[in-house]
């Protein structure tokens, strides 16, 4: 019996797209369904009905949600090309630091410094740029978080916050990700994820200029 896969998926989601990437490093085939978050499908619903939201992957008509979760079942079920090491004090440092970019790094940059403005703007960057000093420091002697694996980190900021001079091996390594065959064939067009978060950005400042008022 052939295995079934499916990715519930949107077009954007940065979460999304790190099993996107997972599943073509494993060279894993599989069905991708997009969904329109608005207006969501019955199969979404029932697939994840605690969260209610992407990426899900259905294998053989078992769902799995949460992308942290997804990555690692990808990686135990297809066990070809590793995404996490192996030595067991490795793969856990390699889970604090996805975990860390995610939770802290992400979180500072743009709920932080993405969606505010002045003097708010300016204190969130103070805690966003203590952040990515700590993943420099982690860099060291390193190409990629976690070894030579690829690491996950997606800035989402509408100024420059990663300078050459200041963060030299954090701005090498984005580029190499980015540069990666896998990472730039399946990345989403640049002028509609910009066009999407200006939206969402100018729709947050509007809305929270509003409130203020």
């Amino acid at each position: 019996m052939a295995e079934e896969l499916k990715l519930f998926r949107t077009w954007s989601s940065l979460f999304a797209l790190r099993i996107v990437w997972a599943l073509k490093i494993k060279g894993v085939e599989y069905e991708t369904i997009f969904e329109d978050l608005s207006n969501k499908s019955p199969s979404l619903l029932q697939y994840n009905p605690v969260h209610k939201k992407v990426p899900v992957l259905v294998h053989n008509g078992k769902p799995i949600a949460e992308s942290f979760v997804i990555l690692e079942y990808i990686d135990e079920t297809w066990k070809e090309t590793p995404l996490l090491p192996e030595d067991p004090y490795e793969r856990a440092m390699a889970r604090f630091w996805a975990k860390f970019g995610d939770d802290k790094v992400l979180t500072s940059i743009v709920w932080g410094v993405f969606l505010k403005e002045g003097k708010e703007q300016e204190e969130a960057m103070v805690e966003a740029m203590e952040h990515l000093q700590f993943l420099e420091d982690e860099l060291k002697g390193k190409r990629f978080f976690g070894g030579e694996r690829i690491g996950i980190f997606e800035e989402v900021a509408g100024l420059k916050m990663v300078d050459e001079d200041k963060f030299p091996l954090l701005v090498a390594w984005m580029q190499e990700f980015a540069d990666s065959p896998i990472i730039k064939d399946n990345w989403p067009p640049r002028d509609k994820m910009i066009a999407k978060f200006q939206a969402l950005r100018d729709a947050k400042l509007a809305a929270a200029a509003a409130a203020s008022k």
